[in-house]
């Protein structure tokens, strides 16, 4: 059970603690949680710690966070302040991250490693300490060192202040929807493995919903999550890929719900049979339940959409939509003997679906949720993003393409990490020898991004940060390469959300394709898909200071360098500027 206490009216205490009863089961639609005051503090105390698990008929120590796995969520309103103190009980050091979050001006809680703080040691604890501005939603948390994240996670709801309403019906419940990947082994040990031979790390065993493998898995009927409906309800489902290398097609069989929110932002809502939702990134859904009883059980499912050539986890995760039988007792309300439907899934590679569902995702862009996009631009960049290879040490063997090692870049710089975080070289103007202040902007070499790849697949090393004066006006195109294989690459930035003003196959064509962007309604997200064999081109605000990490969220390219920085100068204004650091900032 996640510790919490709000300094709010005492009774929201016994309110909240109801709502935690469960980490993963339906509970109440939040205007049950009448205690809740805009402007709370709500405080959370995570302890690291190992947990015996056993899925697939296996038993493994893994990293849980008091216990729980998945972890505990973390719920605030807009405008509250979130404390959360985490003790770390671990062999292991790490951070949280709190995905999505914008982090305005407190830039010392965004938690991935060596960039903005140092990880915390084994028996140290860190409080992380941030306000939720501005946004409304479903987002997540997890760990950002290593693969460590791989079972250290949860979700973060955010509800609307009191008083405002949702810009759709009201659901009659809410559960959160997790997707995440199991391994049998232990991860650390395979993505170390993995770095040591310069090969691809092995693949997952099993995906999971909220934890648990489903039916379709050797040795998991009993480890199957179940959604109980009522016919008539409406659900709001909050979407989250946890998954630590793929992205996901999900489906309900005989069922459609209703896209209204991704990455904690509203938008135009659609209808969907298919979703596409790629890793660090969450999707609200309404599912609209059958209006009289159905004497049919549904699968909910999800396999990878998985666009490069390397291998990947091509199984199939389950759940089971179940109806209550009308007027029947709370024991008996389920018949497990009815025909149970699966959906149509699409096929793993069907770039065409993928790019159908992200096509129609729109901002609101209405007076009480706008879509403030930048009209005008103070600076370009074009990022190519992709694989590429490294020298083999000498005297050692490697798995990579023609001996070599695998590698990933951006502009053909692969990230090397430092051992003193960023933020703090930035701000003790101690920057000598831990980043250079001179990213690329465009590709140093450019070439037939789409076309045949060049002969020369190695890589460039380096910690370098580009620059930018405090409320700079970015665009950014993102083009996939064909190096070593075209291949989509869902791009996290931390501490902004960003619009995707346009997409497209091919190169990326500076003359044409701008005159089709779209400054209306853009979606506005945190994480954004780079097509595979395609670009994608969106525009921020750069208006929070501070050192923010920009990488492909498949953690195997990220392990292999897929990552960069950006470096937003303080403003001249007092609220425009970083605050010092806490106290209890954890020393490299």
């Amino acid at each position: 059970m996640s510790k919490m206490k709000d300094t709010g009216m005492a009774s929201s205490v016994l309110l909240m603690g109801a709502l935690f009863l469960s980490s993963m089961v339906v509970f109440a639609f939040p205007d049950d949680v009448r205690a809740e005051h805009t402007g709370t503090t709500r405080h959370y105390s995570f302890d690291i710690r190992m947990a015996n698990v056993s899925r697939l008929c296996a038993t493994k120590s893994i990293l849980t966070v008091n216990g729980e796995f998945p972890g505990p969520r973390i719920v605030a309103r807009e405008g509250d302040r979130v404390v959360v103190k985490v003790t770390n009980l671990a062999q292991y050091n790490v951070t949280i991250h709190w995905h999505g979050v914008r982090q305005l001006r407190s830039g010392w809680a965004d938690g991935p490693a060596y960039v903005t703080q140092c990880p915390i040691q084994t028996g140290h604890n860190y409080v992380y300490n941030f306000t939720v501005v501005g946004q409304r939603g479903t987002l997540f948390w997890h760990a950002h060192v290593s693969w460590l994240r791989a079972t250290l996670y949860g979700p973060i709801i955010i509800l609307p202040k009191l008083g405002v309403p949702y810009p759709f019906a009201k659901p009659y419940k809410e559960v959160p929807i997790i997707f995440g990947e199991w391994w049998k082994a232990d991860t650390e040990a395979i993505i170390s493995q993995a770095l040591q031979t310069g090969g691809g790390p092995n693949v997952s065993d099993a995906y999971t919903i909220n934890g648990l493998p489903g039916p379709l898995y050797n040795c998991s009927a009993k480890d199957t999550f179940k959604l109980k409906v009522k016919p008539g309800k409406t659900y709001l489902l909050r979407l989250i890929n946890a998954a630590v290398n793929d992205e996901l097609f999900f489906s309900i069989a005989n069922h459609s719900v209703t896209v209204i929110e991704v990455d904690a932002v509203y938008v135009k809502p659609f209808d969907a049979e298919t979703i596409l939702i790629s890793p660090g990134q969450t999707t609200n859904v309404l599912l609209h339940a059958k209006p009289t009883y159905p004497n049919a059980t549904f699968f909910m499912m999800a396999r990878p959409y998985a666009t490069g050539s390397g291998t990947f986890d091509n199984s199939t995760v389950a759940a089971v939509l179940e109806y209550r039988k009308p007027h029947s007792s709370s024991a008996a309300g389920f018949d497990k003997n009815l025909p149970l439907y699966k959906p149509t899934l699409p096929a793993f590679n069907d770039t065409s679906s993928a790019a159908n569902f992200t096509s129609k995702l729109r901002s609101l862009a209405t007076a009480l949720f706008p879509a403030n996009v930048p009209q005008t631009v103070d600076r370009r960049f074009f990022f190519t993003v992709g694989l590429g290879t490294r020298p083999c040490p000498k005297n050692q063997t490697c798995q990579g393409p023609n001996g070599t090692k695998f590698a990933a870049a951006v502009n053909n710089i692969s990230f090397v990490s430092p051992t003193t975080a960023l933020l703090q070289a930035h701000f003790t103007g101690r920057s000598n020898g831990v980043y250079t202040p001179d990213f690329p902007v465009v590709p140093l070499m450019p070439f037939n991004y789409t076309g045949a790849p060049p002969n020369n697949t190695m890589v460039s090393n380096g910690t370098k940060l580009v620059v930018l004066p405090f409320n700079t006006s970015v665009e950014l195109v993102m083009q996939d390469t064909s190096v070593l294989g075209a291949e989509s690459h869902p791009l996290h930035l931390h501490g902004y959300n960003f619009f995707v003003v346009g997409q497209g196959f091919g190169n990326y064509d500076p003359v044409n394709d701008p005159a089709k962007f779209n400054l209306v309604d853009p979606v506005e997200r945190n994480t954004i898909g780079v097509p595979a064999s395609g670009w994608v081109a969106i525009r921020f605000l750069a208006d929070n200071p501070g050192v923010w990490l920009m990488h492909c969220h498949i953690e195997a390219h990220m392990s292999w360098g897929l990552r960069m920085g950006w470096l937003v100068l303080n403003g001249r204004l007092p609220n425009q500027k970083l605050p010092l650091p806490p106290s209890d900032l954890p020393k490299c």
